[in-house]
């Protein structure tokens, strides 16, 4: 009798206890977003002034004044809400300029939405002005659909859209409105 009640309890035990292991789940990542929601960044950075190098030259110098990382989101990213300006230096260290009023870096894909004021300067005084621009890192390709000026070293070229590589050297206005063309 005594063995029936030992190899029923033996039973009942073994049953709760195989029942507890398989409902336990690796729940890791819901237990990191504790305390955290997910319209709030997972942290945020002040006057980040980053340089990026390659070889020990300096090929990009980031500056901002404050950052916000969500990269606890499903379609991480990183916000520069108090505007951004990048600095690129080429091989010969020829300085471009990029200046925005508000920038946002998409991590998955790569892209950079730059918005407000975006202004580009090259180094051989080139400048490209529109309220909205992106950039495929990449493909290393500068577009929009936004009303653009580019400044060339003859003209200010008005229009709908801009195409161009990163180095500037297929530049093209979309849909040109007018071209005021510079004296010397």
């Amino acid at each position: 009798m005594k063995n029936k009640q030992t190899l029923y309890i033996l039973n009942i035990v073994t049953a709760i206890s195989v029942t507890m292991f398989f409902s336990c789940n690796d729940n890791l990542k819901e237990v990191q977003k504790m305390g955290i929601s997910e319209n709030e960044p997972i942290g945020v950075d002040y006057n980040i002034n980053l340089k990026y190098t390659d070889s020990g030259r300096v090929t990009a110098n980031l500056i901002s004044t404050k950052t916000l990382d969500y990269s606890n989101r499903n379609f991480p990213f990183r916000e520069f809400v108090d505007g951004v300006t990048l600095y690129i230096f080429d091989k010969d260290n020829k300085k471009n300029t990029i200046v925005a009023n508000y920038a946002i870096v998409f991590t998955n894909t790569d892209l950079i939405e730059m918005r407000d004021n975006v202004v580009i300067t090259t180094h051989d005084n080139k400048v490209l002005k529109t309220d909205q621009l992106f950039y495929d890192q990449k493909k290393e390709w500068l577009y929009t659909n936004y009303p653009v000026s580019f400044k060339t070293e003859t003209d200010i070229i008005n229009g709908n859209g801009f195409d161009s590589n990163s180095k500037f050297t297929n530049a093209e206005v979309l849909e040109v409105t007018g071209i005021i063309t510079l004296e010397d």
